[in-house]
């Protein structure tokens, strides 16, 4: 019995062995020069030094970031770090900088590098985006294990919509979130401002590995249970004044467009999403449109939305529910949910392309979109201020107008709305989901009024 069991021990070690051992592990830094990489924002010095790149602070220059040519969805990666105990850095996944987000500003999932007592190394922070997702305040195994002034080991995963860390073999985060698909990795020297103490100061990478072929064969367990975000407000969005108008349970901040408390039927909420029912395509002609209980003047909206195939549907702002009480839904400026593809909606209007998805409904078209393939999630943000107005969808702007111009209101003139006075021009107002007989979902809806 005992040989049987030591055989069965000796089998699994060799099988763990020989699998490590094949893994398709590759190198993206080859040790002698930064080909394969660029650096974007900041001014910070990268070179090459004994086989590892070395960061060293700059004054009076932002973040700065060395970023892969390569962009990376899913994929497993592991490298070696030694930071200062005076810097914090990090390690950018699935990044992005693009010109129509903040002139190019490197945001994404950042693996902290954190030195400091807080002890924070292998937690998951969004750079110029959410703030922090998963920081390491629950007593993590990976808090303890960060070795000062020494090397360091990371793994990352990240495989679909969940991301795992550990530092040094030991459980840092375990996350599920789906703001960003694919971006490059980038290594962070962090901004000193103008403090001379600071300035040469050095963070180092080395020994830079991937696995992107069948990560999942290759997925590692983690004994941390996973952090869902999902109707939650990050502790960021709480300090910037974010509000849920959805917690994943309750529709208390929602009432019917055309009643005074939330549609009896049509609509309803099942593992923390809010879906209207599909009811044969009429505009609001079953259960009927959903408005927010408040009204809103200057705001920054998110939601999260999926539609189905052939789907219609839309988020409106500035409604005015005693506008169009008789059929068809509320009125209000209209941030377009269409699949373009399938729904003929998307080849009529009096200006060409805005009845497509994220565009301002039968006014202005979006450009510049990347819609998530059919049955994923898309991100919304609509952001009004002083009158200026942005669409955005899943992290990029797809247009921005002035309302209460001329060129406005010539629009409107042009448009289905003409027969509506003043159209657009409300001070304040409801935001509505739409019933346009079609299954959609939403979930992650979040405002902030802006001031």
């Amino acid at each position: 019995m005992f040989r049987k069991i030591a055989l069965c021990v000796l089998s699994f070690c060799f099988i763990a062995v020989c699998s490590a051992e094949t893994a398709p592990w590759r190198h993206i830094f080859n040790g002698n020069d930064l080909s394969g990489w660029h650096q974007k924002n900041g001014d910070a010095v990268y070179e090459v030094s004994e086989g590892a790149i070395v960061g060293k602070t700059v004054r009076n220059t932002p973040n700065s970031f060395l970023c892969t040519n390569n962009t990376y969805s899913d994929f497993i990666l592991k490298l070696k770090f030694k930071v200062d105990s005076k810097l914090n850095s990090g390690v950018q996944i699935r990044s992005r900088s693009l010109a129509d987000y903040r002139n190019y500003r490197v945001h994404g999932y950042q693996v902290e590098i954190d030195p400091s007592s807080r002890a924070w190394t292998g937690g998951i922070y969004d750079e110029a985006r959410r703030g922090w997702l998963h920081p390491l305040s629950n007593g993590e195994p990976a808090s303890k294990s960060f070795k000062q002034n020494e090397w360091n080991e990371f793994r990352i995963e990240a495989i679909g919509n969940t991301f795992k860390t550990w530092l040094n073999g030991k459980p840092a985060s375990h996350l599920e979130d789906d703001m960003t698909k694919e971006g490059f990795i980038g290594l962070q020297v962090h901004s000193i401002g103008g403090d001379k103490s600071k300035e040469g100061i050095k963070v180092m990478w080395k020994d830079i590995q991937i696995i992107t072929d069948n990560p999942e064969k290759y997925s590692k367990p983690i004994s941390l249970p996973k952090k869902d975000l999902h109707n939650k407000l990050t502790s960021n969005e709480r300090r910037g004044g974010w509000e849920l108008l959805f917690d994943g349970e309750s529709t208390d901040k929602w009432r019917g467009a055309k009643l005074e408390t939330f549609p009896s039927f049509g609509w309803y909420v099942h593992d923390g999403i809010l879906t209207i029912k599909e009811s044969g395509g009429g505009e609001a002609a079953n259960a009927g449109d959903i408005v927010t209980k408040k009204q809103f003047k200057d705001f920054e909206l998110r939601v999260d939305f999926k539609i189905t195939p052939g789907a219609n549907s839309g988020i409106k702002y500035y409604v005015d529910t005693e506008i169009n009480k008789g059929p068809g839904s509320s009125i209000g400026l209209e941030y377009q949910i269409l699949d373009d593809k399938r729904h003929p909606d998307a080849k009529k209007g009096n200006h060409e392309g805005s009845r497509t998805l994220a565009s301002l409904y039968d006014l202005i078209m979006a450009v510049n979109k990347h819609p998530n393939p059919m049955g994923e999630w898309n991100h919304a943000r609509i952001v009004s201020k002083d009158n200026h107005i942005q669409h955005w969808l899943n992290g990029r702007k797809v247009l921005e107008y002035e309302r209460r111009t001329p060129k406005f209101r010539k629009l409107v003139k042009e448009s289905k709305y003409v027969k509506w006075d003043n159209f657009g021009e409300l001070p304040k107002g409801n935001i509505l989901l739409q019933d346009h007989g079609n299954r959609v979902s939403f979930r992650n809806i979040k405002i902030r009024e802006l001031k």
